[in-house]
C-alpha cells in the first residue's frame, strides 16, 4: 500500500504538531504505545504519525540542536528527521531497538550530516590549490586503523543484546551521559548502568581485549 503523502510541514514544530492532530479528524481515544503507532504509521495513518510527533518530537528537536547548535538549521533537520520517520517507517524492526532509539539515531545521524556538510563546505574553499598535496604517511596509515578498529567493534556489537546494544550506542556513540540515556529510554538509571557494565563486558570479550 502506497503512503500518502505528509501534510506540508513548516517551520513551527507546534503548527505542525496541531496540523498533524487535525488529520483523519477524531481519535479512537486508545491510548498506544511507540510500537503501535510506528506499526500505524507504516500502514499510512496520519493520525498515529501525529500523536508519535508529539511523542519524540521535541526530543529529536532537543538531540538536533546539540549537535547543530544554529537555531534555523536546527528546525529544518528537525523536520527533515520527520519526513524520514514517514517515509521509512515500513523499515523499523523492533528486534533491533526501541521507536525511540530508532529515531533519536536517525535525528543524530542527520545532525552529524548537515554538520559536516557545513564543514566540507569551508574545508572545499580551504583546500582551493591544494589538491596535489601528498599525505604524509603517519595520516594515511593512521586512518587504516581507526577504520579497522571501527570495524572491530561494529562486529562486536552484534553480539549484544538489542537493549544492551541501544543503550551502548548512546552512551558511546552519540555522547549522552548515563543519566540522559535513562531519560531519553525511560529507564531507571541503575538499569542503565547494569546494560552498560555487561553490554561493555561482553564488547570486551568480543573484541579479545584483555585486562
Amino acid at each position: 500500500m502506497a503512503l500518502e503523502p505528509i501534510p506540508p510541514l513548516g517551520s513551527d514544530p507546534l503548527a505542525n504538531r496541531r496540523r498533524l492532530r487535525a488529520v483523519d479528524g477524531a481519535s479512537s481515544g486508545v491510548a498506544r504505545d511507540e510500537e503501535q503507532l510506528m506499526a500505524a504509521v507504516a500502514r499510512g495513518d496520519q493520525a498515529a504519525f501525529g500523536e508519535l510527533y508529539d511523542r519524540v518530537g521535541g526530543t529529536v528537536h532537543g538531540v538536533v540542536r546539540k549537535v547543530v547548535r544554529d537555531p534555523s538549521q536546527s528546525e529544518e533537520v528537525t523536520q527533515e528527521v520527520m519526513t524520514e520517520v514517514w517515509r521509512t517507517a515500513v523499515r523499523f524492526d523492533p528486534d533491533k531497538g526501541s521507536v525511540r532509539t530508532w529515531i533519536l539515531t536517525m535525528a543524530h545521524r542527520r545532525a552529524i550530516d548537515r554538520v559536516r556538510s557545513e564543514q566540507s563546505s569551508r574545508d572545499r574553499t580551504e583546500r582551493v590549490g591544494h589538491r596535489d598535496q601528498v599525505r604524509p604517511f603517519d595520516e594515511v596509515a593512521e586512518e587504516v586503523e581507526v577504520r579497522f578498529e571501527h570495524g572491530q567493534v561494529r562486529d562486536a556489537l552484534s553480539s549484544l543484546t538489542g537493549l544492551q546494544r541501544e543503550a551502548v550506542e548512546l552512551a558511546y556513540y552519540q555522547g549522552y551521559t548515563y543519566r540522559e540515556v535513562s531519560e531519553l529510554l525511560d529507564t531507571p538509571l541503575g538499569t542503565i548502568k547494569t546494560r552498560m557494565r555487561d553490554g561493555l563486558i561482553r564488547l570486551r570479550d568480543a573484541m579479545g581485549v584483555t585486562t
